[in-house]
């Protein structure tokens, strides 16, 4: 056949289908993912669902520690740094409260009263160590149930720095300091304002756990110039007694206050500058009870 310049030049073009093949698991793995995180969600609702509020508060309270200052020290333990007892860190945290309770026999003693009273000896002092152990437990007690009282409530949560508790000869301290701005008393007045009773009252609940007998100090702080009122020690004295009165309203037993004094500016916190807002404050004493003694003994 001839070729004709005039005929039309025709192009084909082949579309190559191809099969369905393989698109790669990556899709799988996300979806992997969505139902592993999707286990887990059901699985802490269903723990939410069977755990108690005890359990749930405990849970709360390891990631969420109270921020209540135990001390003045840096140490910032209920013990300052140091331990109850003579034997020192490695102690188990009871005092020894007597060390010898009956005097020693003489050497010429032939009817055994010497092992006799060497035994009753030895039973008091073990029964008066295991006596002032309970009473540290309890004391640290008191003082976690304090830090957990100020972190439960919110309106006792940003007067957190204005408590300090530590343990002093005499017992367990707890006390409600001013800050700058942060009163207690309004100023020369001896009635606790609305900040005090909350703090006074968030007190009463856990010293009222306790049956030890308490004290009540008041202190004030040295005036800007330096100069000591002459009212201090009524002044001191009479907030001490208020503070009293709001914990006894608040359920403490009046029996239980062994003494209410105003010490004035006499013993400042910060002895570096005493007129500092914080030299101001209600101290509170759990007392650490009487050592037992044996019959006879005065």
């Amino acid at each position: 056949m001839a070729y004709s310049a005039d005929a039309p030049i025709l192009i084909r073009k082949v579309k190559k289908v191809m099969a369905a093949g393989h698109h790669g698991g990556a899709w799988k793995v996300a979806y992997a993912d969505f139902v592993t995180a999707m286990m887990a969600f059901f699985l802490l609702m269903w723990l939410i669902n069977t755990t108690s509020p005890q359990q749930k508060r405990g849970i709360a309270d390891y990631f969420a520690p109270a921020s209540v200052s135990e001390s003045t020290s840096g140490s910032g333990g209920i013990l300052g740094g140091t331990a109850l007892g003579e034997q020192g860190a490695k102690s188990n945290g009871s005092q020894p409260v007597i060390q010898s309770l009956a005097p020693p026999s003489p050497p010429d003693a032939k009817d055994g009263k010497s092992s006799k009273a060497g035994g009753v000896s030895d039973a008091k002092g073990a029964e008066a160590e295991a006596a002032a152990k309970r009473e540290a437990e309890d004391f640290q007690s008191a003082a976690q149930s304090l830090r957990q009282a100020m972190q439960d409530l919110p309106e006792l949560a940003e007067l957190s720095k204005q408590v300090l508790v530590d343990q002093t000869p005499e017992g367990l301290r707890i006390q409600l300091i001013d800050q700058e701005g942060r009163s207690m008393f309004e100023s020369g007045s001896a009635k606790p304002n609305e900040r005090a009773r909350l703090l006074l009252r968030a007190v009463a609940k856990v010293v009222g756990q306790l049956h030890n007998r308490i004290t009540v100090a008041g202190h004030t702080s040295v005036t800007v110039t330096g100069q000591k009122g002459g009212d201090d020690w009524a002044l001191s004295s009479a907030r001490a007694n208020a503070s009293r009165n709001v914990l006894q309203e608040a359920g403490i037993d009046a029996d239980r206050v062994y003494q209410v004094s105003g010490k004035a500016n006499s013993d400042p916190l910060f002895p570096d500058d005493p007129t500092l807002p914080g030299n101001r404050r209600i101290a509170i004493v759990l007392l650490k009870e009487a050592p037992v003694l044996p019959p006879g003994n005065p």
